[in-house]
Formats: structure tokens, C-alpha cells, sequence
């Protein structure tokens, strides 16, 4: 019996996540650590840097809980993002199997980062609330629904990017680069709250200013974020995800061909 389009396409996926995973941490020592490593350095940084400050400015809210729920879905953007600019070439030799297109590639790298971050953010969340940081669940469906629309969203620019960084190498230097602002126009380091609401507007038109800030109202009791909303972030992940697969219907035959 013949199989359907969504079993190859999942077996093809499965293929790749599998490929992903052995390329991507199978040349180190400490493996799947080194995922782990790089928020955790981060946010060791930030708080040697800002903890005793921040500490005194939000004496309610504790400072690690804060920058975790903003350096790691920060992690999650940027890794899906910056890495659907190689798939094409990392995977190019797959796509003489018909089975195999460019989009399964940036599918299976984003679940990996998303797996990847989800593990690390459960860990961190674990190890600061062992450490005696205060924290609590207060909406884990809220919190869940942030976390798929940050994917979502990301998905989309990922395919974006891909699409373009095909037909203009050059967007693979320039692609970090012009994400890099994100990192200080996106609550990670301060709370929206902080800053004049006559500024909000120059904030709130960045979908991860509202991933930022509700993934802390839904862990942080009594934090409560004005500006941020749900509905804004779905939306402006669902038109993410529909340019890109536009642009990707578009480019596919070209990648295919290249």
C-alpha cells in the first residue's frame, strides 16, 4: 500500500532530525551539554553584571527566573532562525531523493531547537528553584501557547531567510548581524514596565517583547504584564509562517534545481 505525502514527509523529517542530531553533537565530548552551556554562561554573565542592581530595582521578582525566561526563548528565535540559512547547503546532496525538500530540513532543525531549549529551560527553571529562586506555574497553558507561537513565528522568518539566503548568499554574514538589536529591544535584560508607556509603542511592535514577557506572567505570581498580548503574537506568527511559505512555493523548484 502506497504511503500518504504526510508519512513520507514525516519519515523524511524523522531522517533529517535524526541527521541533525548527529552532526550537530556528535563531534563533541560533552554532547548534548553544549546546548545547555551557552544560556547558562549567559546568564551567569548577566547576573554577575546586573544581579545586584536588578535585585533591588524588582525586589518581587527574582532576577534569574527574569533573564531565563528571556535569554531562552531568545536562544530559541535566533538558533532556528540563523541555522535555516545553511539547511540548503548542509542537506543539498538529500534532494536527489524526491522524498527530501528544502522545507523538512528547516522542520526538523526547529524541533530540534525547540526540544533542545524546552530541556534546557525545564533544567534551568529546576536547578534556580533548587537554589531557592521563587517561582511558580501560574498558566501553564498560557506559557505553552507562547512557546508554540515563538516557534511558529520563528519557523516562518527561518523560511524567509532561507528562501532569500538562497538566491543572496550574502544574507548568511549579514543575517546575524541585523538580528543582533533584537537581543536589546527585547525586554531579555529589563521589564516592560521599567520603561515610559509613552515608549511602548517603539516596543511592542516586536513579537518578542510579548514571548518575553508573558512567558514571565505565566511563571512569575503577581507579574503582570500591560502591554503584552497573546492575540498580537499569534497573528504576527501566522503571517510569518504564511510569507514564508509563500516565498518558499515560490523558490522551492530553484532550490531543487540549484
Amino acid at each position: 500500500m502506497a504511503r500518504s505525502g504526510f508519512e513520507v514527509q514525516k519519515a523524511a523529517v524523522n531522517a533529517l532530525f535524526l541527521r541533525e542530531i548527529k552532526t550537530r553533537f556528535g563531534k563533541y565530548r560533552l554532547g548534548y551539554l553544549w546546548a545547555a552551556l551557552e544560556p547558562m554562561a549567559h546568564m551567569l554573565i548577566l547576573l554577575g553584571i546586573f544581579g545586584y542592581i536588578m535585585q533591588r530595582t524588582m525586589p518581587d521578582i527574582s532576577f534569574p527566573v527574569f533573564l531565563i525566561n528571556g535569554i531562552v526563548p531568545y536562544f530559541v528565535f535566533i538558533n532556528i532562525s540563523n541555522r535555516s540559512i545553511g539547511a540548503i547547503e548542509a542537506n543539498q546532496g538529500l534532494f536527489n531523493y524526491r522524498p527530501v525538500r528544502p522545507i523538512d530540513t528547516i522542520i526538523a532543525r526547529a524541533i530540534l531547537e525547540s526540544l533542545i531549549y524546552a530541556v534546557v529551560y525545564v533544567l534551568l527553571m529546576a536547578i534556580v528553584g533548587l537554589l531557592g529562586e521563587e517561582f511558580a506555574v501560574v498558566n501553564l497553558i498560557s506559557l505553552v501557547l507562547v512557546w508554540l507561537m515563538l516557534i511558529i513565528f520563528s519557523c516562518g522568518i527561518g523560511l524567509s531567510f532561507m528562501v532569500i539566503g538562497k538566491t543572496f548568499p550574502e544574507t548568511e554574514k549579514f543575517l546575524p548581524i541585523l538580528l543582533k538589536p533584537l537581543y536589546f529591544i527585547s525586554c531579555i535584560m529589563f521589564p516592560l514596565h521599567s520603561i515610559p508607556k509613552d515608549y511602548w509603542p517603539y516596543l511592542l511592535w516586536n513579537p518578542l517583547v510579548h514571548v518575553v514577557e508573558l512567558c514571565r506572567e505565566a511563571v512569575v505570581p503577581g507579574y503582570i504584564s500591560e502591554g503584552a498580548n497573546l492575540y498580537y503574537l499569534a497573528f504576527c506568527a501566522l503571517v510569518s509562517l504564511f510569507v514564508g511559505l509563500v516565498l518558499y512555493r515560490n523558490g522551492e523548484e530553484a532550490m531543487l534545481t540549484s
